[in-house]
């Protein structure tokens, strides 16, 4: 497995973990919908994920909260053009990734502002011409599991094995991803889409399985319903409980943290990094 991912110019090294910090141009995100709308507070968002140490930026322009209606694929590119415009201007070298599960979207960005890594939260299921399109344009792209659509998945998800089951999904996907010659490719097991509390939990207790499916892993806890629906909290008090799901991550193999806030999960993966260092330093010593 490659320990970095290249996206346009810019080679995203995870031989330390990273961070993906989030830029929702929603107005019905789960948790900043609305936030960022006009163009100084994108713009002091985007400063604001540089500054505190991302190493990607995620735009999403299309809620995929449990239960979101789509916008259409014209409102989508639309928003989208405007954040990813406004993200090049300011920190030109900062790589954008687009939250989409649509093609003609993926296609729109790509081909206008220059090359995207394409975070795909159906992982191709809700689009079939994504597969091909992602192929055709040889983007970086992130194979989420999803059972379901954000309209349905919260309704009654069921698994025999959640843990087996996602593995197996994400296994035959990167298989046939690889068929098409992409090389790019980062696994999401997609914890909140399509699961219960306890199959996220499962689903985080087993994590390092995925590894062996030669991609970096990609973990996207932050503010999430497994911890608010556990603690009996909301998403705004739920920074603790994701800065320890992070950190499980990390300790499981993750090589990017996906996150609201970024300081915080910069933080986590300093001190995570730290502690490994010094165990290989005393293993170094003792023999």
């Amino acid at each position: 497995m490659e320990n970095f991912i290249q996206v346009g110019e810019t080679r995203v090294g995870l031989e330390t973990p990273v961070v993906m910090g989030i830029l929702n141009v929603t107005a019905d995100s789960f948790h900043d919908g609305g936030k960022y709308v006009s163009e100084s507070q994108v713009v002091a968002r985007v400063n604001e994920i540089a500054e505190q140490g991302a190493a990607i930026i995620d735009v999403g322009a299309c809620s995929t909260r449990p239960g979101a209606l789509p916008v259409s694929e014209k409102e989508e590119i639309a928003r989208l053009s405007f954040a990813v415009e406004l993200v090049r201007r300011y920190h030109p070298h900062l790589p954008v990734s687009i939250d989409t599960y649509r093609a003609n979207v993926a296609r729109e960005i790509i081909d206008c502002l220059g090359e995207v890594m394409v975070n795909d939260i159906s992982g191709g299921t809700m689009d079939d011409r994504m597969f091909p399109t992602v192929a055709e344009l040889n983007a970086p792209y992130v194979l989420t599991h999803v059972q379901g659509t954000p309209l349905d998945m919260q309704r009654a998800p069921h698994y025999d094995d959640v843990a087996r089951e996602v593995h197996r999904f994400l296994e035959e996907r990167v298989g046939r991803l690889r068929g098409m010659g992409c090389t790019r490719l980062i696994v999401d097991p997609g914890f909140g889409f399509g699961k219960s509390v306890a199959h996220n939990y499962r689903l985080m207790d087993c994590l390092e399985r995925f590894l062996d499916l030669g991609c970096p892993l990609l973990a996207g806890v932050s503010r999430k319903s497994m911890i608010c629906k556990l603690l009996g909290i909301t998403p705004a008090e739920a920074l603790n409980g994701t800065t320890v799901l992070n950190t499980i991550a990390l300790a499981k193999g993750a090589a990017i943290l996906r996150v609201h806030d970024v300081k915080e999960a910069v933080e986590a993966v300093k001190i995570y990094h730290a502690t490994r260092t010094l165990e290989d330093e005393n293993e170094d010593a003792r023999q």
